[in-house]
């Protein structure tokens, strides 16, 4: 019967189906991320998203360079 449980079953088996091959695939955020560092600012983005006149200011320095 203790084999029978879902948690044991999720414990000792294994899963199915295969990962994908290589690196992750980089977002949107993580683009936005490698830009600021790049021009060299290292504010937080939900931060900077929450100021509208701060954020336009930042996107057309990036947008810029």
């Amino acid at each position: 019967m203790v084999e029978r449980r879902r948690t044991h079953r999720i414990l000792i088996g294994r899963p199915e189906g295969r990962r994908t091959l290589g690196r992750p695939r980089r977002h949107w955020e993580d683009n936005i991320k490698i830009d600021l560092q790049e021009v060299g600012r290292d504010y937080g983005l939900n931060d900077m998203a929450q100021v509208t006149d701060s954020w336009r200011v930042l996107i057309n320095a990036i947008m810029n360079y």
